[in-house]
């Protein structure tokens, strides 16, 4: 386990990766923190007013992620700069994404039920970058030999195969399967086999004129959801919060 944790993740070329994680992560439990607090009138904390303007913090999010990765590209990756930018990324990045759903509705969903998809890019986020600190490449290159790689047209195959099993995956609705697959190929191959939601271009595509398989796909969706969707809720508002069940929003209240 030393050896591993050593070779994968206390690597030097990997410690600005490692580092921008650790910054991704505690910024956004540090924003959540602050801003549940913010909304139970509880402690110092308040609003960012500008002239009346409510100032989000993907605000400064976008300014720290800029200068953060235009500083890890002038850097030397094994070089102190390189860790500063990396934590100075991870936090503007944890800032954005923070208010991911914002950005996508263009409105203040931040404590709506639509204020969920924030909470699942960051998840999702965090989880494929564990993964390749982790030691995963994209498209199954890691698995390959070192006679392998030398093999151009081997390493060419492999990588173009997985993207398209990933690919298929993501048409067929499966976007978290098809996310993560591009990382491990088999879990794209599991999307990629599987009957599509009936809702995806695929099922539109190829269950237009085939009934029994389209009320495989509606029947199989349903029971998944009925499954998932409870649990899955309730994750994300222990780590998000709660959304506010009160239809009616007041621009830029937290």
């Amino acid at each position: 386990m030393g050896h591993w944790w050593a070779r994968n993740i206390l690597e030097p070329g990997k410690l600005p990766l490692l580092l921008a994680l650790a910054a991704f992560v505690l910024t956004f439990v540090v924003t959540r923190i602050i801003t549940r607090l913010i909304r139970a009138g509880k402690g110092p904390f308040g609003n960012i007013k500008a002239g009346g303007l409510h100032i989000h913090h993907v605000v400064p999010g976008v300014v720290l992620t800029v200068v953060g990765g235009f500083g890890a590209v002038a850097s030397d990756r094994h070089g102190a700069d390189a860790a500063v930018s990396a934590v100075v990324f991870g936090i503007g990045a944890g800032l954005v994404l923070d208010e991911f759903a914002l950005i996508l509705h263009l409105d203040d969903v931040y404590w709506s039920a639509e204020g969920r998809k924030s909470v699942e890019a960051v998840v999702l986020t965090a989880a494929l970058v564990g993964l390749l600190l982790a030691g995963f490449s994209p498209f199954g290159v890691s698995d390959l030999s070192q006679e392998e790689l030398h093999n151009r047209g081997t390493a060419a195959a492999t990588i173009v195969v997985n993207f398209l099993f990933a690919l298929v995956a993501l048409s067929k609705g499966k976007t978290r399967i098809a996310i993560f697959g591009a990382i491990v190929p088999l879990i794209a191959l599991v999307g990629a086999i599987r009957l599509a939601r009936p809702t995806s271009p695929w099922a539109r595509r190829f269950y237009g004129n085939r009934p029994r398989a389209r009320a495989r796909a509606t029947l199989r969706a349903y029971h998944h959801d009925r499954r998932w969707a409870g649990p899955r809720r309730v994750v994300q508002d222990w780590i998000g919060g709660k959304p506010d069940p009160r239809p009616a929003r007041l621009p830029g209240n937290r």
